[in-house]
């Protein structure tokens, strides 16, 4: 059966079927329907990518990891979950491995230069006419919140970009991080209590 991109009035009254059969496509490997996942998801997955490793390359990158993962693993899904939801949850894993890396080369690239194998390469600044962002893109408040949250611990900062930025329910988010409700519970509500405190001398109460 061939796949279709439905229209929007079509696709919310007839989601659970339609997700039926885009997964069962997805499992007997038809590449259409796994072109449509992709052309339906990546710019959300670019998106969250983005808000994890702040660099819009280092995004899509991960991104790109996430649907080789994503069609590697599909004959696995058990539908637990919505598969939206299983998509952004390898989308956080995805992220999170490819920062580890991007870190472990930065320090043998420290280790390089200081045993003298390597020559001293120039730090590129991040392009900030790359972020996605769609509101105050350039403004200095967008920067300060962007590094306040980047300064929180990394699960409060999965927590609050997911709830915050996707819109995910609490009870989506607990799925995504494998956690329970009131663990995500709790790291929204600690992450909200650093970032004001961290923004205290900028933004008003309830900025979040």
């Amino acid at each position: 059966m061939e796949v279709h991109i439905l229209p929007s009035q079509r696709y919310e009254p007839d989601h659970h079927r339609y997700e039926r059969e885009v997964i069962d496509q997805l499992k007997s490997g038809d590449p259409e329907a796994f072109r449509i996942l992709v052309a339906q998801n990546q710019n959300k997955v670019i998106n969250l990518c983005f808000r994890l490793l702040n660099n819009r390359e280092d995004a899509e990158d991960a991104a790109q990891e996430t649907f080789i993962e994503i069609f590697r693993s599909i004959a696995n899904f058990r539908e637990e979950s919505l598969l939206s939801t299983w998509i952004y949850r390898i989308a956080v894993s995805k992220s999170l491995d490819y920062r580890r890396k991007k870190q472990r080369a930065k320090r043998l690239g420290i280790l390089k230069r200081i045993f003298g194998t390597d020559e001293e390469e120039e730090e590129i600044p991040e392009n900030i006419s790359s972020n996605p962002e769609v509101i105050m893109e350039n403004s200095e408040r967008a920067r300060i919140l962007r590094e306040a949250v980047n300064a929180i611990p990394e699960n409060q900062k999965i927590a609050i970009t997911l709830r915050e930025y996707e819109n995910f329910s609490n009870n989506e988010i607990a799925s995504i991080m494998g956690v329970s409700v009131s663990s995500v519970e709790s790291l929204l509500h600690r992450a909200r209590k650093n970032l004001y405190k961290k923004l205290y001398n900028y933004f008003d109460k309830n900025l979040i």
